[in-house]
């Protein structure tokens, strides 16, 4: 009896659901760290279904609500103490439903969480889904991959538009990019069911400038749904950065999964420029295990480079510079890495250049 006054004292009806439902949300999340199978079924049913419905939803406006609302954030911080402070500081009774709510707002983003992306960092291993075996690799294998990947950016570089400072230039809209990965998600879809259909609208991010300093070039916010780009960073990159993202929108949670699969789904595109931007995005990725595993070779193989695509990474390298050593990359990069280890990403930010593993897996079979 005592218990059911003090339920009815503190908690509403809705409380109790969203704390309800977070436990639930806990037992799957439990459930999927336990059995690979389980959360490849509720990643690609359960999961896809929510995301496709808030990705719709989302999809309407024009703008990134995912942006918006963290930008509002010191707003809804101060709100939220000011409420306090003014409504609840002196009555243990308000103070106690006070709690209560933030309680259960943080039980509805557990579950928002689980239901729309946590479960995909448990989902068995990509390479068990597309019948590749990575591994620990030589300096030949990855000099090996390198050729394979110089192949395929040779087979498009002659399509592609450079400006005088060696940067390539995006020869259409932001809009037909988006429609044209859309295009080579759906075909890569026919192929590997894993990763579901889905038409989406990807959101340029509005600080997309001041974004450059903390280092991000995309980011999924798995609580609206909605797949964001960064459009400061030069145009080679932005295709694979938003294939990137679009991947985790379909729920390829990994970082080093994410990338490997944008870059199957953009050779999957007949667009040159397109698998061109996948091609040389993880061909620095191998390139920079190449200089970790010889620096002596790297810089021979590297001399041999046809010189547009030196370029092209002379032309990053320069517009980097002004954003390289900044204080905001390196908090970014602790949440980051705290994020992505609490996840279920050993790896943590190291992950994304594990792509390499995969990619000379890939080619290597």
């Amino acid at each position: 009896m005592k218990f059911k006054k003090f339920l009815d004292k503190y908690f509403s009806l809705t409380s109790r659901c969203a704390i309800i439902l977070a436990l639930l949300s806990a037992v799957i999340l439990l459930i999927s760290k336990l059995s690979p199978l389980f959360s490849d079924w509720f990643n690609r049913y359960i999961s896809s279904f929510c995301r496709l419905i808030i990705s719709k939803l989302t999809g309407l406006l024009p703008f990134s609500l995912g942006e918006a609302m963290f930008l509002c954030l010191p707003l809804f911080i101060f709100i939220a103490l000011f409420v306090y402070f003014k409504v609840c500081y002196n009555d243990d009774i308000k103070a106690g439903r006070y709690v209560v709510t933030l309680v259960s707002f943080l039980s509805i983003m557990l579950t928002a969480y689980v239901f729309m992306f946590g479960v995909g960092y448990n989902c068995s291993d990509i390479e068990d889904k597309l019948g590749l075996e990575a591994k620990p690799v030589s300096y030949e294998e990855l000099e090996h991959t390198a050729d394979c990947l110089l192949n395929e950016i040779n087979s498009a570089i002659d399509d592609i538009d450079y400006r005088y400072d060696g940067s390539s230039r995006l020869p259409y809209s932001f809009k037909e990019l988006n429609d044209n990965l859309n295009s080579a998600y759906s075909s890569f879809s026919d192929k590997y069911p894993f990763v579901p259909k889905l038409s989406s609208n990807v959101k340029i991010l509005a600080v997309s400038p001041v974004m450059t300093y903390t280092h991000i070039s995309g980011i999924f916010t798995y609580y609206t749904g909605e797949a964001n780009l960064n459009i400061n960073y030069p145009d080679y990159s932005l295709p694979y950065t938003m294939a990137h993202e679009m991947a985790h929108q379909r729920g390829v949670a990994p970082e080093n999964e994410a990338n490997f699969i944008a870059f199957l789904v953009c050779l999957e595109s007949e667009d040159p420029y397109i698998r061109y931007s996948a091609s040389m995005s993880v061909l620095e990725y191998v390139l920079s295990a190449m200089h970790k595993a010889s620096p002596e070779e790297y810089a021979r193989y590297t001399s041999d480079l046809d010189l547009r695509i030196r370029g092209e990474m002379v032309a990053f390298s320069n517009f980097f510079d002004k954003y390289r050593d900044s204080v905001a990359s390196e908090v970014t990069d602790t949440i980051n890495d705290t994020y992505l280890k609490a996840s279920g990403d050993s790896a943590g930010s190291k992950s994304y250049g594990m792509v390499v593993d995969l990619a000379c897996a890939y080619y290597a079979d």
